[in-house]
């Protein structure tokens, strides 16, 4: 291309470009607060408002910067990304009304020293994904509790449901429901400090607070929030210490009527390991399950994404995938993006035949899936014991040998945890699950008649 026009015109040309190959989205929140600073021999400086979006344009978008850019002016061949304010006629470009634009982009007021700003707490809050917004959320009849909760807390002006704890299994949308809510209240009141972090990153906060003696910043840093928001609290189970402080954390901000939300892989009655005074609090305020996805949700869910990503997926590889990828939301997300890669990269339409080729190895993996509950209810029709003997504490060697089998092919033909495989089996420790694995197997190569009978199991499950 040609030189055409001044340095301002070559940079309308590379905007123009990219929006067009980003999608409206995606320009608006990363890209459409770029400014052009100048231009140094064979280096262009574009200006961003903030280091977190310096990061995400120099790890997404530069290489495509500098390309388009090389394409306007040959003698560009570098672009460097810095931080900097931003000028006053830009201020148009940093508050978009109708988009879902991350609050970074957005102007901070001047505020007192007495309050940190978002760079001030950056160490404690974690970055939140720009695809985790509720526009991009598709709701179903599995998640629309759960969703109608995140919205009317994320829009309250005044705190509602104290805490709002969301539940449910690995990959169903809670973290995305998570960021929804800080998205949303961040973009409409950058004023409000809210703090995301997983409950891991509190305890190791928690931690370093006392390994430096300074635990008082600590309690002054996570009480003065507006609104607390901790991901997998399952995680500080068994963790006596950070329960403690976070029990104290939670009761501080819920008196001062600040608004906690809370993510678990269960419902508070049934998280193990945890306080029973944590648990009640946990539970107090308005309790939302996310269940598994059904095919009409997962069909939603295959059809939101391709239109996200901007390509156009056979209807008939859509209702292959939502039928077949049943596990949960992320997995289902992954299997979309290899097929698009692949058709990418070696430029082949996708197809049902592709689709299949590609995704053969996940494909195996959920045909054979099988549940906790399906196993326990083999083996004990198969020894003829009653299915309750599998989580009882009854230890005759006609109930205890059954349920050792049961945990072992628990152990190699599901993906549960050692510790998950216990629970299901009465509350059992994951040192119980070990010991019957070892046993099992140990009894398979003494006794040719019993290893014989659990692979006679194994292929019955796994058919």
């Amino acid at each position: 291309m040609s030189m055409g026009g001044s340095l301002d015109q070559q940079w309308a040309r590379v905007r123009g470009r990219l929006k067009d190959e980003v999608g409206e989205t995606a320009f608006r929140s990363w890209l459409m607060p770029l400014q052009l600073q100048d231009v140094r021999g064979s280096e262009v400086r574009m200006a961003v408002p903030t280091r977190f979006m310096r990061d995400w344009v120099l790890t997404h978008y530069a290489d495509r910067i500098r390309a388009l850019w090389t394409g306007e002016n040959p003698r560009v061949q570098t672009v460097d990304i810095i931080v900097a304010s931003m000028g006053p006629a830009n201020d148009h470009l940093e508050t978009p009304a109708a988009d879902p634009t991350p609050p970074e982009a957005v102007r901070v007021p001047q505020r007192s020293t007495a309050v940190p700003s978002p760079e001030d707490r950056e160490d404690l809050s974690a970055p939140l994904d720009p695809r985790f917004i509720f526009e991009n959320f598709v709701v179903g009849k599995p998640n629309e509790l759960a969703h109608a909760a995140a919205r009317r807390v994320a829009e309250a002006t005044t705190v509602t449901f104290n805490p709002l704890f969301l539940y449910g299994g690995v990959g169903l949308g809670k973290t995305h429901l998570m960021h929804a809510i800080a998205w949303h209240i961040r973009r409409r009141d950058p004023n409000r400090r809210v703090i995301y972090l997983s409950a891991e990153k509190f305890m190791y906060q928690f931690i370093r607070a006392l390994r430096f003696k300074d635990t008082m910043a600590f309690k002054e840093q996570f009480r003065s929030v507006d609104v607390l928001m901790i991901d997998d609290v399952q995680f500080i189970s068994g963790k006596d210490s950070t329960q403690e402080e976070f029990f104290h954390t939670f009761n501080a901000l819920v008196d001062n009527n600040r608004q906690v939300i809370v993510s678990a892989d269960k419902s508070p009655s049934d998280l193990e390991g945890m306080e029973e005074r944590l648990r009640s609090r946990l539970g107090w305020g308005l309790v939302a399950d996310i269940h598994p996805t059904t095919y009409e949700l997962r069909l939603g869910i295959i059809q939101a994404k391709a239109d996200q990503m901007g390509h156009l997926i056979p209807q008939k590889v859509q209702e292959f995938l939502a039928h077949k990828i049943a596990s949960n939301v992320r997995e289902l997300e992954g299997a979309l993006n290899r097929i698009v890669a692949h058709a990418e990269l070696v430029g082949r339409p996708i197809t049902l035949e592709s689709t299949q080729e590609v995704l053969h190895d996940l494909l195996r993996a959920n045909d054979r899936r099988v549940s906790i509950d399906e196993i326990q209810k083999r083996v004990a029709e198969h020894y003829n014991v009653r299915l309750a003997d599998m989580s009882s504490a009854r230890r005759a060697r006609a109930v205890a040998r059954p349920r050792q089998v049961a945990m072992y092919l628990a152990k190699q033909l599901t993906q549960r945890s050692l510790p998950e495989i216990g629970r299901k089996f009465g509350g059992r420790d994951h040192t119980t699950v070990m010991h019957a694995v070892r046993k099992v197997e140990e009894l398979c190569g003494l006794d040719r008649a019993f290893a014989e009978d659990v692979e006679l199991l194994r292929r019955m499950l796994e058919t």
